[in-house]
């Protein structure tokens, strides 16, 4: 059990807690220094808090599966230990694989438990309402998860967290992104109590073959094939006031986090392709837009891009590249759809620039990826 576990027990010393942020915040200062291009999407290996327990509960060998995408077993021990998001997506897509467990990595959200999120758990119980609790955890996903885009929507009677993966490559993120949902639907059960529910649960990509573990863990309002990957909740729910606790500790988590924050300072191609993501599906992501949000001028953008090897373009076109891909691979969307989601005017200006990029039509690639995938299944299951 971390320190953390402890304190939040009311166990644990401040001194204790003191000694592990200074570790935490050296391994940090380490990877500051490495290059923009040498740097990966970075997230706490606490992600992986029952991995062990529920790969073999589902009859694989886990320490296996993690030799596989190169992450070392001693990052289970620690929860503060910083692993590469390309290899979690890729161990939990082989895991539910090997063992066709479509929710794999529901599974495993289901096994976490708020204080988990390190510092940051104690931070947000000092919010005063569920809705400012969860904009202060999104403030913070350099430090927690830095190829997570989040942001929150007001909309009237409802509130809508919204939540994507990107890592600037093509990577299979289903797996991941259930277990990014369901620490989220963790998160906001923690601070609203057991018997919430939210609105609906939403996931771009298709259904899984069978609900019932879904269901039973998220609830029955769900929408798949949905236009994004996030939480809906009735707006008087995020606006209930919550019973703050350990106000000096939190003071403390605090400060460490913004801290940790300042030593996570991202490219601006990384900014701008975050920007991409989250202007994407408005048909108004252009470089004027992403300056705008940037304050700074269009020749001003172009230059810092440049200093870092990139264009604009080069940007827009990757991150539709992966978006694309995820369209085509996990989901039932129609090229009409796929074209909206991406910004495209029109589905024949979508289909056009699939072709020029991939060499073959959306849905000619969507079919044999189905082959594909299909074969795998049939492989998977007879070993």
């Amino acid at each position: 059990m971390t320190a953390l576990a402890d304190m939040m027990r009311g166990a644990a010393s401040t001194e204790l807690i003191r000694c592990r942020v200074k570790l935490i915040i050296c391994s940090r200062r380490r990877l500051s220094k490495m290059s923009i291009a040498q740097m990966p999407h970075l997230i706490r290996s606490a992600s992986l808090t029952g991995f062990a327990d529920l790969a073999q509960s589902a009859g694989i060998d886990p320490f296996a599966m993690m030799r596989k995408v190169g992450l070392p077993r001693r990052c289970l021990d620690d929860n503060e230990t910083l692993i590469g998001m390309e290899a979690l997506c890729r161990l939990l897509d082989h895991c539910a694989q090997a063992s066709d467990m479509e929710a794999f990595g529901l599974r495993l959200a289901s096994r976490r438990q708020i204080w988990e999120l390190g510092p940051v758990s104690l931070v947000i119980k000092q919010e005063r309402t569920a809705l400012g609790a969860i904009k202060t955890l999104l403030g913070y996903n350099r430090v927690l998860n830095d190829a997570l885009l989040a942001r929150v929507d007001e909309e009237e009677d409802v509130v809508v967290v919204r939540e994507e993966l990107i890592l600037g490559k093509s990577v299979p993120t289903r797996q991941a992104m259930e277990l990014t949902v369901g620490v989220m639907f963790h998160v906001l059960r923690d601070l609203l109590g057991p018997s919430w529910e939210p609105r609906l649960v939403c996931f771009t990509h298709r259904p899984p073959r069978d609900l019932r573990f879904h269901r039973s863990f998220l609830g029955k309002n769900l929408e798949f094939n949905s236009a994004f990957n996030g939480i809906v909740c009735a707006a008087s729910d995020m606006a209930r006031e919550l019973t703050s606790t350990q106000a000096g500790l939190a003071s403390f988590a605090r400060r460490f986090m913004d801290s940790a924050l300042n030593q996570r300072k991202p490219a601006r191609s990384e900014t701008v392709r975050h920007l991409i993501a989250a202007l994407l599906d408005s048909g108004r992501c252009t470089v004027e837009k992403v300056a705008q949000h940037l304050g700074v001028s269009r020749q001003t953008l172009h230059r810092q891009l440049s200093l870092e090897g990139e264009q604009f373009k080069s940007v827009l076109d990757s991150v539709r590249r992966e978006v694309a891909l995820k369209l085509r691979d996990d989901s039932d969307h129609s090229l009409e759809d796929a074209a909206s989601m991406l910004g495209f005017s029109s589905a024949s200006a979508f289909a056009h620039w699939f072709q020029a990029s991939f060499g073959t039509s959306f849905i000619r690639s969507r079919r044999a990826r189905q082959r594909e995938t299909e074969e795998q299944f049939h492989v998977t299951g007879d070993q």
